[in-house]
């Protein structure tokens, strides 16, 4: 009904349909008050208008009539935070096995790389049916990744990871912007999402020219660091052994338990001494400043596929995680 008016978003994601559902519904239940309450306005004014041998009289209320009208919009109230707050959780958490792009927004662009080793600026390539996790972060100031025909947008912050995923129904060649002003070329701030047929999308894989993937880039950037002198897969290690950490609970000096994730993973390497892992000394020096926004990917990618049997070209050996060891802090 609506997907062909011109004021209408093109739908091209598994979310976007109740996402217009809900609203659909809200502009539904808000159009009908308001005529209620234009009704009742001239139904009242006619009514009740000032006239030769009427008076006014004291209305003392009904109490009916105030429970229902407490009633009915509260239980309205409820649908709509309970509709709003499923697709809420929904678009927030992201399908187990979805392809993961890390992407960098920096004034003025998206730079996005893939898990295989592909980079694109401003265009990001997608294949129709299959769940696409970005994990985002800026170089610089607050921006916000939206994608209109997904009915998607998740600001993305600096020093940290924020994390949006969507599935692709159909093919086709989208718009993505940026939906928070992030200064004087916010306006230039675009790219698109292109959507392509699974083949089609291995074909653009195979000659995309990626000589490494992220986490054997990752894996470089560990060794020359000096990451594995202290990283190692035994005991004799001054840092914690990373093998199958990721994504597991680990135990902090302080009694806390925290989640090995992409954010902790980050942390650990920019600030090691903030989640010090209990049985190691907070030794580890700060790697800030001496790896970029791209290498701090390639390194969580790395973490990453520890927890996986060795890939081509990816040696099973210890990484760069948590913020206890010490690590020759070499420039890249």
């Amino acid at each position: 009904m609506f997907t062909n008016s011109p004021l209408w978003p093109e739908r091209a994601s598994t979310i976007a349909g109740n996402v217009d559902a809900l609203y659909i519904f809200l502009l539904a239940i808000s159009g009908m008050i308001c005529l209620l309450i234009f009704v009742c306005v001239l139904v009242f004014a006619a009514r009740f208008r000032q006239r030769p041998g009427h008076v006014a009289e004291q209305n003392e209320g009904s109490t009916p009539l105030e429970i229902t009208w407490s009633v009915i919009p509260l239980i309205v109230f409820m649908v709509i935070f309970g509709w709003g707050a499923t697709i809420y959780f929904q678009e927030r958490t992201p399908p187990q096995g979805a392809a993961e792009v890390y992407t960098v927004a920096k004034q003025w662009m998206w730079k996005f790389e893939h898990v295989e080793g592909q980079r694109e600026i401003n265009e990001l390539h997608v294949p129709v049916g299959r769940n696409v996790k970005m994990i985002m972060t800026s170089q610089d100031v607050i921006h916000s990744f939206y994608v209109p025909a997904f009915r998607i947008k998740q600001d993305v912050l600096p020093g940290r990871y924020t994390t949006a995923w969507f599935r692709a129904t159909k093919a086709g060649t989208y718009h993505l912007f940026c939906a928070e002003y992030c200064g004087t070329m916010h306006s230039g701030m675009i790219g698109s999402v292109v959507v392509m047929e699974p083949a089609q999308y291995e074909a653009w894989l195979s000659g995309g020219g990626a000589t490494a993937s992220l986490a054997s880039t990752g894996q470089g950037i560990f060794q020359s660091l000096g990451c594995s002198t202290c990283h190692r897969s035994d005991t004799q290690g001054r840092g914690p052994n990373l093998v199958g950490v990721f994504g597991k609970p680990v135990l902090l000096e302080d009694g806390r338990t925290v989640t090995a994730d992409e954010n902790y993973v980050r942390e650990s390497i920019l600030s090691p001494t903030t989640k010090v892992v209990a049985g190691f000394k907070p030794i580890m020096p700060t790697f800030q400043g001496l790896v970029s926004e791209e290498q701090l990917n390639a390194l969580v990618a790395y973490v990453k596929s520890l927890n996986q049997p060795p890939a081509a070209g990816v040696a099973a050996t210890p990484n760069l995680k948590p913020a206890t060891s010490q690590s020759p802090a070499t420039n890249q």
